[in-house]
């Protein structure tokens, strides 16, 4: 990505964030990932969670592209949590490459990248989730932890984090991956 493209979302982005209302905050979103990713296969949370209650040989195999720290704190049952920084491919080596797989994160940007790649790694038929886990919580769909329902989601940061309900904000939530450089 070129520092102009990076310098462009950056200051659209916090135009959006103070003036916007939240149908704009999203929209800006889908347009940075388009920007940054291309034209990325989505389902949305509505069609996915249809699909999630079809029998197991039709669900889609899920995948939580967020980093360690937030997928512990809550993830879409039954997700499998593929780390974008550190991605575990042994996790697919039994997938077929033309089974359904779901893909999210906190919005969608991470996901849509993890998508692109498995793509280029010849599975055909893979989607990012429109708005990913906040767009599903938001909407009041379930989260769990350790198999048990709970009601936050971490925020990822304090400025992603304004696209995530107040009362679904995980308290406290640690950064995730490190900002050091280590």
């Amino acid at each position: 990505m070129g520092i102009a493209v990076i310098i462009g979302l950056a200051g659209s982005a916090w135009l959006w964030w103070i003036r916007g209302d939240a149908a704009l905050r999203w929209q800006a979103v889908d347009r940075m990932i388009a920007q940054s990713h291309g034209s990325v296969p989505t389902i949305s949370t509505e069609t996915l969670a249809e699909r999630l209650h079809r029998p197991e040989n039709e669900r889609p195999l899920l995948l939580d592209a967020r980093a360690p720290e937030e997928y512990a704190t809550s993830h879409i049952e039954g997700a499998r949590h593929y780390d974008p920084e550190r991605p575990n491919t042994a996790l697919l080596d039994t997938v077929a490459t033309d089974r359904p797989i779901a893909v999210y994160c906190s919005v969608g940007y991470r996901s849509a990248g993890v998508v692109n790649a498995l793509r280029d790694d010849g599975y055909t038929n893979v989607v990012n989730v429109e708005g990913s886990i906040f767009r599903w919580a938001n909407e009041g769909r379930p989260v769990v932890q350790q198999g048990e329902r709970v009601g936050r989601v971490h925020p990822y940061d304090a400025v992603w984090g304004q696209l995530l309900a107040d009362s679904l904000r995980a308290p406290n939530a640690p950064a995730p991956y490190s900002t050091t450089g280590e």
